[in-house]
């Protein structure tokens, strides 16, 4: 891992010189998140730890595929837009055709995949996962998976202020449930830029600048390929620049050639050797190269080893096999029932917020009697479930997570929205 952080550092400089250009900052900014937070090292460390297995596996393989790699990872997205002026609140249309790329790129069902050289065709690999976007929200309601928040930012640049809506941008929805991507105006120089994985969990996710995002609209050459979300959700599964970060640096994947720096331009057909990479050359079609959009066209199966690999049990991206917040139409938003002091038959939930526990009120009403009284979550699991006795009953939540809960009472009541807080 120290090894890594130093080539990142030689990175910085050797990519000093594309800040002219629209480039790919994510290794400068995950060193600057290094020099903010000193404990990102030791996670980054532990995880480099972790996937040493898998490449050791992946060695032993050789070329061939791993069976247990073809279960599909289906990763629930949600695309925070912010926008100065109306050109940059990019349409819904646009958005979909970059999930569209995604998921053709990442199946290796992309038709310029015919483009990649015969000599690596073989190390080409179906990563089997897809992206969706979510349609559970935090909360548990339906969501497009869309947020949409004007902003007075010209452009944002890779200090994360795109991150928090105090600094004109909009907050990460849960990590351990969405793939967060922010998309909006950048400052010169920066095309985009990833988390690694490690990363706090406030700043977790890709931002893309909202002329390089899907392949409609406001994208624009040669940035109008969706290749830039790919490029950086590999980042944010774990894989660095193929020439990694330094001269003839190491990727850390055993299945792409050393090769000598980053490749601007489209060469494609070209064989370019370097680093004594001959017969084959530089895999510069490889989507974590600089490449224009148009001329890459695969991950390898060592790549797509590395980016499972944080799935496994233990891993950074474990969690995100559990969520479902892209596998239901969520719960229907409640209203919260009015309370009215000259009806001594409204039910009533109080403290609210709460922290430990909180009382029901049943108003009187003694045709609950005998009926239930649930807590329930916002996936709609219950907690809590207790037949009515008394006029009023206290439900204890101490043990639940902060969040929002529901109570129902009886039948035919609407629910009650509760806040659990933890102060």
């Amino acid at each position: 891992m120290i090894r890594y952080i130093v080539l990142m550092v030689f990175g910085v400089m050797i990519n000093s010189e594309l800040m002219s250009q629209y480039t790919c900052v994510s290794s400068q900014y995950n060193l600057r998140q290094q020099e903010l937070n000193p404990a990102l090292v030791a996670r980054q460390q532990s995880i480099a730890q972790f996937l040493k297995p898998a490449d050791n596996e992946l060695k032993m393989l050789g070329t061939q595929d791993n069976p247990t790699e073809q279960t599909i990872i289906n990763i629930p997205v949600v695309v925070h837009i912010l926008y100065n002026g109306s050109a940059q609140n990019i349409s819904e249309a646009q958005i979909l055709t970059q999930l569209e790329i995604l998921n053709r790129d990442f199946r290796r069902k992309n038709a310029d995949s015919t483009n990649t050289p015969k000599h690596f065709r073989t190390f080409a690999a179906d990563c089997n996962i897809i992206f969706t976007l979510a349609n559970v929200n935090p909360q548990g309601f339906p969501t497009t998976g869309i947020i949409r928040k004007p902003t007075n930012v010209t452009g944002f640049s890779m200090d994360d202020d795109i991150k928090f809506s105090s600094s004109g941008g909009d907050e990460a929805w849960d990590s351990d449930k969405y793939l967060n991507i922010w998309v909006g105006p950048m400052s010169a120089g920066i095309v985009g830029y990833s988390s690694a994985p490690g990363s706090d969990k406030s700043r977790d996710g890709v931002v893309i600048r909202y002329n390089a995002f899907g392949n409609i609209g406001t994208a624009i050459s040669p940035y109008n390929k969706g290749r830039t979300a790919v490029h950086e959700i590999g980042h944010w599964l774990g894989l660095i620049h193929i020439w990694g970060d330094l001269l003839c640096g190491d990727d850390l994947v055993d299945d792409t050639p050393t090769q000598q720096s980053y490749t601007r331009g489209c060469p494609t057909g070209n064989i370019i050797v370097s680093c004594g990479n001959s017969p084959n050359g530089n895999m510069y079609m490889t989507y974590m190269d600089l490449t224009e959009d148009a001329c890459t066209n695969l991950f390898t199966k060592g790549q797509k080893q590395r980016m499972r690999t944080l799935f496994n049990d233990g891993g950074p991206r474990h969690a995100l096999l559990s969520s479902t917040a892209s596998s239901g139409p969520g719960i229907p938003p409640p209203v919260d029932i009015p309370v009215d002091p000259a009806d001594d038959k409204i039910v009533r939930v109080f403290p609210n917020p709460a922290k430990s526990s909180v009382t029901v009120d049943f108003g009187g009403d003694e045709t609950l009697l005998g009926k239930y009284v649930s807590v329930f979550n916002q996936y709609g699991q219950i907690l809590f479930y207790k037949v009515i006795t008394t006029n009023r009953m206290t439900v204890n939540i101490s043990a639940f997570a902060t969040g929002v809960y529901f109570v129902k009472v009886g039948d035919d009541k609407t629910t009650i929205r509760v806040l659990k807080t933890n102060h």
